[in-house]
C-alpha cells in the first residue's frame, strides 16, 4: 500500500557551489547563530546556541552544545 512522494521544491539544496567530494559528500560549515539558551538540568546548566548552516534553509537549524 505505497503511496507516490510528493517532493517538495523548497528543500531541495543545490550541488552548484557545495564542494561535493569524490564519495558524494560535504563539509557543513556553520554561517549564523539564530539564538541562545541555558538549558538547567538537575546539577548543571547546559548553553545552547542555534545554529544556521551553510546552504540550508532557516528550518533546518539545529540546536548545538555551545559555550557558556
Amino acid at each position: 500500500m505505497l503511496k507516490k512522494c510528493v517532493g517538495d521544491p523548497t528543500s531541495i539544496v543545490p550541488l552548484e557551489g557545495l564542494g561535493v567530494k569524490e564519495n558524494i559528500s560535504y563539509e557543513e560549515v556553520p554561517f549564523e547563530i539564530l539564538d541562545r539558551q541555558v538549558k538547567k538540568l538537575r546539577n548543571k546548566e547546559v548553553a545552547l546556541v542555534k545554529v544556521l548552516w551553510r546552504n540550508q534553509l532557516v528550518e533546518g537549524a539545529t540546536w548545538e552544545a555551545g559555550p557558556i
